[in-house]
């Protein structure tokens, strides 16, 4: 019996690779200690955990952090389409890229802010730069050459209308 079905879309599975399997440890040639591979161990160990839990890994290696510019979405099911909402604040429309790749919606985008201050005798710069991708695979029941999206006050919207095929197979058994 195939438990898949019952369970709800993954519209994550191309971000996680392979379903979220942990890939096993090999040495690298050179390692220095034994300590470093139970180091990477540990490392992917809790990203996984991470994942589980809907939280952004950290895909650390030797204490080097990357991409943890990473936006929340949220996606809305209903009859006629999803709405995915992507929070993107401090980042302008021009920086979003929005692109289709078959059945993968490819959600990316660049964060460039600067602040500057200047008093008395010393000046303050401060700069913040990111860049993000979010990969999302459509239900079956999408119709990916219809999507819109709009943007507005940090918010990125997705409109991703669904087939009414879909939905015919969907019926209510009323209760004797």
């Amino acid at each position: 019996m195939n438990l898949q079905k019952f369970s709800p879309w993954n519209w994550f599975k191309s971000e996680r690779g392979d379903a979220g399997a942990p890939a096993p440890v090999e040495p690298r040639q050179g390692e220095l200690s034994p300590f470093i591979g139970l180091h990477q161990e540990l490392d992917r160990w809790m990203d996984g955990v991470m994942r589980q839990f809907g939280m952004p890994a950290l895909e650390s290696r030797f204490g080097e952090v990357s991409s943890l510019l990473r936006p929340q979405l949220d996606i809305a099911e209903r009859d006629e389409e999803y709405v995915i909402s992507v929070e993107v604040p401090g980042v302008e429309e021009k920086d979003i890229k929005l692109t289709l790749e078959g059945d993968r919606l490819i959600i990316e985008g660049e964060k460039r802010q600067e602040s500057r201050t200047e008093e008395d005798r010393y000046q303050r710069i401060e700069r913040s730069y990111g860049s993000f991708r979010r990969v999302l695979d459509l239900p079956a029941d999408a119709r990916p050459e219809e999507v819109r999206a709009s943007f507005s006050h940090g918010v990125l919207e997705v409109h991703v209308p669904r087939s009414g095929e879909a939905r015919s197979n969907r019926r209510e058994i009323p209760i004797q």
